[in-house]
């Protein structure tokens, strides 16, 4: 089963934790063979974190599971009513594009896809561990109430944190029942989905930016593995990879 969080408390309970009793737990739970660079980053972050959320009511959460994406956001912060998702670039003094957009599609994707944060105020901050501290960060909210990328140092992460809780008037979030939402992707998205093939045949849905040869190429192939499975009487596992839209180049 997979894990929501490798590690899950109040904060109060995690910044009073041994740091190395709070490292084992994400070591057990990572499960595959841990390398040192990771492990010495989570120190890092443990480290930090305690330091700088002390006094802060709320729940913390380690390499939390992103819906649809497959991977895990380093920290998510619950204060209130609010979703901080922080990403660490440990040893860093800037705060590199990848990053930016990685930690902002961690974000987008809590809110479209994880049905306890449809509603809720998502902050997205990257934090660069050796970055110089500015005072001036500040929270920028987009329609859909996902803010824009915070550029931060840890220091800053409390008075973040703080301006929220003069911005949001949204109720204050139960982490357990937050956590355990699940996947549910926001009715837009679902009904866009289904406006888009409304008046349309199911096999007009082959027709993509993929470029029709392409994509009949690969389902007759597939179609012959069906025949020859159904001749045989086995069972076949059909592997399509590529990005949606991408065609394939020689």
């Amino acid at each position: 089963m997979l894990e929501i969080a490798y590690y899950d408390a109040k904060i109060e309970t995690f910044c009073s934790a041994d740091e190395n009793a709070v490292l084992g737990l994400l070591a057990q739970r990572h499960g595959f063979d841990l390398e040192s660079q990771q492990k010495r980053a989570w120190k890092h972050q443990i480290k930090l974190l305690q330091t700088s959320l002390t006094g802060v009511d709320g729940h913390i959460y380690f390499e939390f599971s992103i819906p649809r994406m497959g991977k895990r956001a380093d920290v998510v912060i619950i204060v209130g009513g609010t979703v901080f998702v922080i990403e660490f670039k440990v040893g860093s003094s800037t705060h590199d594009r990848a990053s930016i957009d990685q930690v902002h599609d961690y974000a987008l994707d809590l809110k479209n896809f994880h049905k306890g944060s449809h509603e809720r105020p998502i902050v997205p901050v990257l934090i660069a561990t050796n970055a110089a501290t500015n005072e001036c960060a500040s929270i920028k909210f987009d329609d859909d109430q996902v803010a824009e990328p915070v550029l931060a140092s840890v220091n800053e992460l409390v008075n973040l944190i703080n301006q929220m809780s003069t911005l949001s008037q949204t109720e204050t979030i139960s982490p357990n029942v937050w956590s355990q939402s699940g996947y549910h992707p926001t009715p837009t998205i679902v009904e866009a989905a289904q406006a888009l093939y409304r008046d349309h045949d199911v096999s007009e849905i082959s027709r993509s930016d993929a470029g029709a040869q392409n994509l009949s190429h690969t389902s007759d192939y597939i179609a012959k593995i069906i025949e020859d499975s159904k001749r045989r009487g086995r069972k076949s596992i059909c592997f399509v990879t590529g990005v949606p839209g991408a065609q394939e180049k020689h």
